[in-house]
Formats: C-alpha cells, structure tokens, sequence
C-alpha cells in the first residue's frame, strides 16, 4: 500500500488527506516535499488528516517532526487530526506527543486555530 496525499481547503485551511503508509523512501518524499511545496507558496496553515495511514516508521516519524519545525520556522501553524491509535501510541513512547498539537477533527483543529492566529485586542 502505497502513500496517498489528498490536497483539499477548508476554511483557509490546507488539508493533507494522507493514506497509506508513511515510511521510508518515496512515501516519506512524498509527504517532505507536498509540505515544502506548500510552505513554499505560503500556504502556512496545515492539517495532517492522519485518519487513513495504516503504518509509520522511525522515518515517517522523523518526518511529521519535521514537518512541525519546518511549519513553525516559517511562522506556520501544522496540526495532526483523526490520528490513528497505533501512531499516538508510537509518539507517545518516543516522548514525541507534545511536539505536536493533535486534535480528534478538523474542526477542534479549526476552533484551536482561530484562537492562535486571533489578534490581540487594541
């Protein structure tokens, strides 16, 4: 099963429908390169829809916290939904979970992000 990577909009957001598995070689080039591609072309709101990947690996995790970083560096906000058991399971024992900000659904992903980019009042 290779890696698919859906690209849809919701509310300003970019949504990256991931399926498949996220492990090392064309698969983790894949998702590397679609999330550089859209930071590239500022596009710096980011939702990770985990909820159709059926495996990762140490590399596949490497690259969801580069994703992180790289998002953040460009002053972007990347956020993890519908994460499969298996993986919260594997960040968790890596010490990995509070590198990234993972939500149920889009839409406490959504609630999180208006809160986050909200200017101060004046």
């Amino acid at each position: 099963m290779q890696l698919s990577i859906n690209t849809r909009e919701k509310q300003g957001v970019v949504v990256l429908d991931v399926s498949g598995r996220i492990v090392a070689g064309e698969e983790c080039d894949s998702l590397r390169n679609k999330i550089k591609e859209l930071l590239t072309s500022n596009q710096k709101k980011i939702f990770l829809n985990l909820g159709e990947v059926a495996r990762v690996d140490s590399t596949g995790i490497g690259i969801l916290v580069e994703a992180v970083i790289n998002t953040v560096r460009e002053g972007g906000h990347l956020k993890l939904v519908n994460v499969p058991r298996l993986i919260r399971s594997i960040l968790s024992t890596h010490r990995l979970l509070q590198a990234f900000e993972i939500y149920d659904n889009e839409e406490a992903a959504l609630v999180s992000l208006e809160k986050q980019t909200q200017e101060p009042a004046a």
